[in-house]
């Protein structure tokens, strides 16, 4: 989705907005109309294609509110509105279960992916990044970013969660096909046949890696999910394949999206980068707004539990809300000069890893990594140039990148110093 960089001068008509069709994520941008909302409408009704009712929600405070009430707001049935009618999986991966089943299983793995071992690991993560990158960007070429930054969130998470390297090339291309399968970029035949395609050869590497520390264990997060106590027994074979897809899916599918809309907003916006590059201890609050910018997770849903008060309208049990964490990271009575990219921003309380008992557990990962890319593209990098159409993904769910052609001009070769 193209990312509006100044208010939107007008409003949109409600008639007008479509927050489902993935299209619209693809050629457009949904900016102007979440900015409406947040005015007009704080609590918006839309049907799917299907039929299915879903309540919008777009400030910041009732995003919030709806991700934090994990009594009211059920994630079981499903959270994204591609499974509006209700996820095949859902109670039985993390990130489908309410309590007290969320939290046998989210507390065991916070210690395979806690922040402390994620940053023990930072020159290991420093080591994949440099791989990655190679001689891509100091040739002077041009170069697809989007393409190149898919190995990305490997580097971070690859070894904690378990996955070998030597599948790391092909694990991405089947989460995105798994969370995009009408993008021409992934779709392997039909929607239906993309989704069957990646699903199986994600569970056909899990299983093999399951039965394999059985056998035995390792440090990793696969070893943690085969030993956890879940309210008295162990997770089943089909419990441990769907967790291990899950963990996978989360860190996958939304750190490459970081790294792409991060460089183009430098490459749009050369002051900002060259900020960075004159203060590197700007970094960590250039990752924040990187990830506030990018919102990588356009929305999150959830199920009524009961009959709740939303956005000051009374939902009944049952209703889907959908909570647009894009709109609530751009929300004026919050960020200041919200459609402004600023690298030194801070605070900078965005949503973009959600909040409450399901705020993202590969966060610190994902932080980790993403800060390292940009250290050594500021070592490395005078500053970047779009070299060619950058393409969007066509998704309502995973704001991405599929093409994002540039030309990075290397400092060493202008003999620009820090």
């Amino acid at each position: 989705m193209r990312l509006t960089a100044v208010t939107p001068a007008r409003p949109v008509p409600l008639d007008r907005i479509d927050l489902y069709d993935p299209a619209r994520y693809r050629s457009g941008e949904q900016h102007p109309a979440w900015h409406t909302l947040r005015a007009q409408a704080p609590l918006w009704a839309q049907h799917t294609p299907e039929g299915d009712r879903f309540w919008s929600v777009t400030s910041y405070a009732d995003v919030s509110r709806v991700l934090m009430d994990d009594r009211r707001f059920s994630s079981a049935h499903g959270t994204i509105l591609a499974v509006a009618r209700g996820d095949s999986a859902g109670g039985r991966t993390i990130n489908l279960m309410d309590q007290p089943h969320h939290a046998s299983v989210r507390l065991p793995s916070m210690r395979t992916m806690a922040t402390r071992l994620v940053r023990e690991r930072r020159e290991i993560v420093r080591g994949h990044v440099r791989r990655i990158l190679g001689e891509h960007l100091a040739s002077g070429e041009p170069v697809d970013f989007a393409r190149l930054m898919l190995q990305l969130p490997m580097a971070g998470v690859g070894e904690i969660i378990g996955i070998p390297v030597v599948d790391w090339p092909a694990v991405p291309r089947w989460a995105m096909a798994g969370v995009a399968p009408s993008d021409p970029e992934y779709a392997t035949g039909s929607e239906a046949d993309t989704l069957r395609n990646a699903h199986h050869e994600l569970m056909a590497l899990f299983a093999g890696l399951i039965a394999d520390r059985r056998r035995t264990r390792r440090d990793d997060l696969i070893s943690v999910l085969l030993d956890l106590d879940y309210l008295g027994r162990r997770l089943d074979e089909h419990e441990l394949l769907l967790n291990c897809y899950s963990f996978a899916m989360g860190a996958i599918t939304t750190t490459p999206q970081v790294a792409s809309h991060m460089v183009l907003a430098f490459a749009d916006r050369p002051a900002a980068y060259r900020a960075v590059r004159e203060n590197p201890a700007l970094v960590p609050d250039a990752i924040e707004e990187a990830l506030r910018w990018a919102s990588p997770t356009n929305h999150l849903m959830r199920r009524t539990l009961t009959r709740v008060q939303v956005a000051g309208q009374w939902l009944d049990e049952g209703e889907l809300v959908c909570a647009w964490v894009g709109s609530a990271n751009r929300d004026e009575k919050v960020f200041t000069d919200p459609y402004t990219f600023d690298p030194a921003r801070s605070p900078n309380p965005h949503l973009a890893f959600g909040v409450g008992a399901h705020r993202c557990i590969g966060g610190p990962a994902a932080q980790v990594v993403l800060a390292v890319l940009l250290e050594e593209l500021v070592a490395t990098c005078a500053g970047f140039e779009v070299a060619g159409e950058v393409v969007h993904l066509h998704s309502n769910f995973i704001n991405g990148i599929t093409r994002l052609p540039v030309r990075a001009r290397s400092a060493v070769r202008e003999g620009v110093t820090r």
